[in-house]
């Protein structure tokens, strides 16, 4: 009797000829490029260093697509948008010591927003590792350490028969749920040293899938099917999970009103009649979801900016659905389900009763009129047109992504973000810089739609050096930068504080001029002209910048009341 564990393929003569007669010329780099392409990359993102120049030198012998960026977060940043779009691990290529370093706050947004990223930097040579300090130049006594704290895993490589292995287990990591960056570290004389190993070819690495446990989805079920008022909070792991249409026949058939986090944007149809749409920061959407009897989670660990800043205090029962095992029951206690968000959407619409309730869609509308009420009351007309024109500006399907500005606390809470998986924002570990490398990213795994950035004057002079980057790779993105003259959130947050602002404000370029010094076309506009000077930078080709002067303000918060 032959058991599927004793079965061994065997390779063709052809396979094995090749492997017996590798060609010449290879090194460690070979087999990293052969290995990413082998589990099914096309696209890698990095920036070169004298410890990694093994790889960087492989990519020229392989059909590996490599976009280099000018700054190392920036490329992480690009990666971690292409993983989010795509869904594949994107792969990163760095550089050791100072150029792995400076790619940890791009990695901290990968990890908080589950963006599968491959991670893959240099190491001094074989003989620094474990903290024997020779003085190379970018030693580290122990580099990895700087990653356990950030990434899912961590691999060390220490000879070049462990890279294919090393490299497919990373894989895995990160495109197990959840999705996350993970760091694979590679000695230099490793990368560099010719290699008569045989030519990488297809690996599988495919994670396994997350299922729910079927007696928690069956209480979860019943509890759902007998609710007076029940209640879902759809997060990023819905988007993630590509769940939006399994949430959407689910809500529909419990009469279920849906809130979407800010991570989850793009997860409910913003015009839904059971849409409570993103308001999460405000009193009146935390009193309704208090009111639920039954709530049901879903791929949220409801953190801070998701419970209106822990002030959020649910009385009735709660189901939450995570995949992230840390994160379950860790602000609340609940029905907790460990699971794909895929997976367990399916089987509660398998169990779950059909219910009606006719009074949800009016709820619904009382409750986003009354948000309506409490921000006209706040006369921020101008934020609310900037916030419209760009919506009519933007094509429905085309992808957008926010830095920590003004106008993306904004978009958080009041931006229609279309279709799922379109809208993303640096809003999980909320570093400056995220937007404009990020949608180069975006553009890069998909040339077929334009996609906007959107960052202020000063998260922008995080990221000005990527316009050489979109000249150089012609990537179709348009760029708006709200120019206020400072980090606008944070003069709001001391004025409102301590009176007034310190360290706040901010000598910037023009960026018109500056954009055009890069060969990349720029327009100033005005609240009145933008919606069309950005619908006509978005339909041009290539890349583009579209600058507006003005001072906005946030709305009131509700949670310090």
């Amino acid at each position: 009797m032959t058991h599927d564990h004793d079965l061994v393929l065997r390779p063709t003569d052809q396979q094995t000829a090749a492997a017996l007669n590798p060609p010449d010329g290879r090194n460690g780099g070979d087999l990293v490029v052969e290995a990413l392409a082998g589990l099914g990359a096309t696209t890698v993102f990095g920036l070169p260093g004298q410890h990694a120049l093994g790889m960087f030198d492989a990519l020229r012998r392989s059909d590996l697509r490599y976009i280099g960026l000018r700054v190392e977060n920036n490329a992480g940043f690009a990666a971690d948008a292409y993983g989010r779009i795509t869904g594949e691990a994107a792969p990163l290529l760095l550089s050791t010591g100072p150029g792995a370093l400076t790619s940890l706050a791009a990695l901290q947004e990968a990890a908080a927003a589950s963006a599968p990223v491959l991670a893959i930097g240099s190491q001094v040579p074989t003989a620094g590792l474990g903290g024997g300090r020779h003085g190379y130049l970018h030693e580290l006594p122990d580099q990895a350490a700087s990653f356990r704290g950030v990434v899912k895993s961590v691999h060390t490589v220490r000879a070049q028969s462990q890279i294919p292995s090393a490299i497919a287990e990373a894989w895995k990591s990160a495109l197990t749920a959840p999705h996350g960056p993970v760091w694979v570290e590679i000695p230099q004389d490793v990368l560099l040293a010719e290699t008569r190993l045989p030519v990488v070819t297809a690996m599988d690495a495919t994670p396994d899938g997350l299922r729910p446990r079927p007696e928690l989805t069956a209480v979860a079920a019943d509890l759902l099917s007998k609710a007076a008022r029940p209640a879902i909070i759809a997060g990023g792991g819905v988007v993630r999970a590509d769940a939006s249409g399994k949430l959407r026949a689910l809500a529909e058939k419990l009469d279920a009103p849906v809130v979407t986090t800010f991570g989850g944007k793009g997860a409910f149809p913003w015009t839904h009649p059971l849409s409570l749409q993103s308001w999460l920061e405000d009193r009146h959407t935390t009193d309704f979801l208090e009111d639920a009897d039954v709530l049901l989670v879903v791929g949220s660990g409801l953190g801070e900016l998701s419970s209106n800043y822990h002030t959020f205090k649910p009385r009735g029962r709660v189901i939450q659905i995570e995949a992230d095992l840390g994160k379950l029951e860790s602000n609340h206690p609940a029905l907790g389900i460990h699971a794909d968000a895929r997976l367990a959407l399916q089987a509660l619409l398998e169990t779950v009763e059909e219910r009606a309730d006719a009074t949800a869609p009016d709820r619904v509308r009382e409750l986003l009129a009354k948000v309506a009420d409490r921000i006209a009351a706040q006369e921020l007309t101008l934020e609310q047109r900037v916030l419209a024109s760009v919506r009519r500006a933007l094509p429905a399907h085309s992808p957008s992504f926010w830095d920590m500005t003004i106008l993306a606390y904004w978009a958080w809470s009041a931006f229609d973000a279309g279709s799922p998986n379109t809208m993303h924002s640096a809003q999980g570990a909320g570093g400056l810089g995220y937007g404009f490398p990020a949608a180069l990213g975006a553009a890069a795994a998909d040339p077929t739609r334009p996609v906007l950035a959107v960052s202020g004057d000063g998260g922008a002079l995080y990221s000005v050096a990527e316009l050489a980057t979109a000249r150089q790779y012609d990537l179709n993105v348009t760029w708006l930068i709200v120019d206020d003259g400072g980090y606008g959130i944070l003069r709001e947050y001391m004025t409102d504080a301590f009176g007034e602002p310190t360290a706040t404000e901010l000598t910037r370029p023009d960026y018109v001029a500056l954009a055009e010094s890069f060969g990349v076309p720029g327009v100033r506009t005005s609240p009145e002209t933008l919606e069309a000077d950005l619908a006509k930078a978005l339909t041009a080709p290539g890349p583009s910048v579209v600058v507006l002067p003005a001072l906005l303000r946030t709305f009131a918060p509700t949670h310090l009341d």
